[in-house]
């Protein structure tokens, strides 16, 4: 999905026309932008306490606004400091599997593999080298082509923070709403990807296991039931963490950090400077309706995207649950068929029984008249044959006219 930008002109207008409302009519120029915020020194060798803290270093890629990206090993306390954001925030953000805090000065980020800081001026992205990771750091810079030089680039944005009404910025979003776009992205891309390879698997289970029932494939269908489910759960939290913000404009507005910072600038301008306040109200009005729409257009995007793939796995899951409802439909059909032929086994062994009984008692050494009757050997065989099948038919009869058998 490319990146989401403002669809009328009337939009345009407005976010120029508040901008420039909240400007005096005075000379005096508005607060300038806070510089880039100098590279991080990475923590190498020390002694004492340093080398406690070595121990809780991880790998941190830095990349800015400018486009300059640097890869660097730093401890929690640097991070800390550097984004403004608590112990407990960081702990909390990376300690669930799908998790987006906004606070004063940066934005915690944990949407599944991709663990990063984001504030107005970079982001830090935790664990680089994972491949998903290495993908956003790839569409970071795709995104944010680095710049001839740092001077151009501080430059570049101290002009495009003075002309706030030119068109140029006025379709550009907040580096940190960029970000988020970016991250959502390739989050959606992963989750999509293993969506698709598990429904490719699924397809093909659910065919061999419709045409022969193993235990191969019954444990392959239990194997893919659990992995539906696990991606369920995931797929379910970044759902329910974007929704969150959509159901909440004020979260939703704690977001805009760069709003945040320009208003804490314009917090210290002199008192000349200042706008009445019935101007700067309706113009703060106007900004932060636009920043929420911003937003809000940005999320809504990516939480239809899960909330179809979502969808794709419940039906998955509804369909393995009808296979496994017409395989055992089809075991205790089949189990049926087995009762019905040992059912008709046992008659028939009633009946050869019974013909052993008569067999049994002309095989006893009692003397009978029966004996010297001529040709009396056949009679006697075809007689107990006869009485075999009579009785098969007759108990046959009986068990379907009980409806025993069908």
């Amino acid at each position: 999905m490319g990146s989401l930008r403002r669809s009328t002109s009337n939009r345009h207008w407005k976010k120029g026309t508040a901008v420039k409302m909240t400007r005096t009519p005075s000379s005096l120029p508005p607060p300038p932008p806070p510089p880039p915020l100098p590279p991080i020194n990475a923590i190498v060798g020390g002694t004492g306490k340093s080398k406690k803290r070595r121990g809780g270093v991880c790998l941190w890629t830095r990349f800015d606004r400018t486009g300059f990206m640097e890869v660097v090993g730093c401890d929690k306390s640097t991070i800390i400091e550097r984004s403004s954001v608590s112990a407990k925030d960081l702990r909390t953000g990376f300690a669930h599997s799908s998790k987006i805090l906004a606070r004063e000065k940066a934005i915690v980020l944990n949407l599944e593999v991709i663990k990063a800081v984001i504030t107005p001026e970079e982001v830090m992205l935790l664990d680089s080298l994972r491949p998903e990771v290495l993908t956003l750091i790839d569409r970071l810079k795709h995104h944010f082509p680095r710049k001839d030089g740092p001077e151009n680039a501080m430059q570049a944005s101290s002009l495009g923070d003075q002309e706030g009404g030119e068109e140029g910025l006025e379709n550009k979003l907040p580096f940190e709403f960029q970000v988020l776009e970016i991250a959502l992205e390739v989050v959606c891309s992963f989750v999509d990807s293993n969506v698709v390879v598990l429904e490719t698997q699924a397809w093909s289970i659910l065919d061999e296991l419709t045409k022969k029932v193993t235990n191969e494939n019954l444990k392959d269908l239990r194997s893919l039931k659990s992995s539906l489910t696990i991606l369920l759960a995931r797929v379910q939290k970044v759902r329910d963490e974007i929704e969150h913000f959509l159901d909440d404009k004020e979260d939703m507005e704690d977001l805009y950090l760069t709003r945040k910072c320009i208003q804490n600038q314009q917090t210290g301008a002199p008192s000349n400077s200042i706008v009445p306040q019935s101007k700067g109200r309706s113009a703060s009005m106007v900004t932060e309706e636009d920043d929420v729409d911003d937003m809000e257009m940005l999320l809504e995007a990516y939480f239809m995207q899960l909330e179809g793939m979502r969808n794709k796995i419940l039906m998955m899951k509804e369909h393995i649950d009808g296979t496994e409802a017409y395989v055992k439909i089809l075991q205790n059909s089949r189990r049926n068929g087995l009762i019905h032929l040992m059912m008709m086994v046992n008659i028939g062994n009633y009946a050869i029984t019974a013909g052993t009984v008569v067999v049994n008692l002309f095989g006893m050494n009692t003397p009978i008249g029966l004996y010297s009757t001529p040709d009396i050997f056949g009679y006697v065989v075809w007689a107990v044959v006869a009485l075999c099948i009579v009785l098969f038919i007759v108990t046959l009869g009986y068990a379907k006219h009980k409806k025993l058998l069908d």
